[in-house]
């Protein structure tokens, strides 16, 4: 089977402000796709972030952050929708007008101790609009690309994964990314909707607001307060550089092997939480570590196999955190012109 050529190929992002979605607007853009995005701009986002009323500074942080995305996707000329996708009709419309051949679908709440905070918001900014995308694909789609997560798995049974690993997630997020994924594969049974689920686990990178560990860890170092560690930092994660899962997406929209499959798609090889912890502090010597409670819902992980997506996309993962952390310091680093910016920043937890 020949690839797809991504030249002119119309891709809607929904929920594609966020931090996944922003990136790969701007390689898919860059591959000569034709992409727009359909963000309603609140969870984890702007209306969020200009409504903060916790420590200005992070409010002010984190609207600097996410106003660099939005001029990265206006100066590359991505039309962006500011629409809520719970919206059925005025969702429907936009998409209507489009007439997109691929839809990636990112909204969500972006993080799993959020979603467990507010199971209302959760379901309804992850399934409602996911039915509301499924519901105008039917029929019209060449492929219907849902992003999952690892926790879809929950513990994991052994060291690594296969996608064939079975799924018994731990807390609402999970639930709901493994409800998600029901969803789609019904729609394909029914429908004949053509999928592609994906599982990222541990992402990191610029750009990033959604208190992911790596995130936290350098806005720690870089107020010289503690890395604070949950458990006994010998756990293991995947990590993930943003650069690393767009190439692997864009893969999944250029393969026809890709339709009607589950991939991995992560760097491919866990590490401890204290390997990154050893990671951030060459690059911020004398920082401390504080060791905390580990938080019960969260489940054991490790490594994802990604021989499926290897040998059948030709993924190629090229940042292991030896590389990927040291980018992901660069960008703060620059974002922090002139050495206060990030000094007086109280880091949430």
């Amino acid at each position: 089977m020949s690839d797809i050529d991504l030249k002119n190929r119309r891709v809607v992002l929904v929920g594609g402000a966020g931090f996944i979605g922003h990136h790969l607007a701007l390689q898919l853009k860059a591959a000569g796709a034709h992409v727009e995005i359909i963000d309603g701009l609140q969870v984890n986002n702007l209306l969020t972030y200009s409504a903060f009323n916790g420590d200005s500074k992070v409010g002010e942080l984190y609207l600097s952050i996410i106003n660099q995305r939005l001029d990265l996707i206006r100066q590359a000329g991505i039309p962006l929708h500011p629409q809520d996708a719970r919206d059925y009709h005025a969702f429907g419309r936009i998409l209507e007008k489009i007439k997109p051949q691929a839809i990636v679908h990112l909204a969500a709440v972006a993080h799993a101790g959020s979603a467990n905070k507010d199971p209302y918001s959760t379901f309804d900014h992850s399934l409602r609009t996911l039915e509301n995308a499924l519901d105008y694909a039917r029929g019209k789609l060449e492929q219907f690309v849902f992003f999952s997560s690892s926790m879809a798995y929950g513990n994991f049974m052994t060291p690594e994964v296969s996608e064939e690993h079975p799924l018994n997630p731990m807390g609402i997020y999970g639930a709901l990314k493994l409800s998600g994924e029901k969803m789609v594969i019904a729609y394909n049974q029914v429908f004949n909707l053509p999928y592609t689920i994906v599982r990222p686990s541990a992402l990191y990178g610029p750009r990033c607001v959604s208190r992911r560990v790596g995130q936290i860890f350098i806005e720690s170092a870089m107020k010289s307060s503690p890395l604070r560690v949950d458990g006994d930092g010998n756990e293991k994660l995947d990590f993930t550089y943003i650069d690393d899962l767009v190439q692997g997406i864009k893969l999944v929209l250029q393969k026809p092997q890709a339709i009607n499959q589950t991939f991995n798609i992560t760097y491919g090889q866990s590490r401890s939480i204290n390997d990154l912890v050893e990671i951030v502090r060459k690059s911020f010597e004398g920082i401390p570590v504080e060791y905390v409670k580990r938080d019960k819902l969260m489940p054991f992980r490790g490594t994802l196999s990604i021989k499926k997506a290897q040998e059948m996309l030709g993924y190629k993962p090229e940042n292991p955190i030896e590389v990927g952390i040291p980018k992901y310091i660069d960008w703060y680093r620059k974002l922090d012109k002139n050495g206060q910016f990030m000094i007086d920043i109280k880091v949430e937890r």
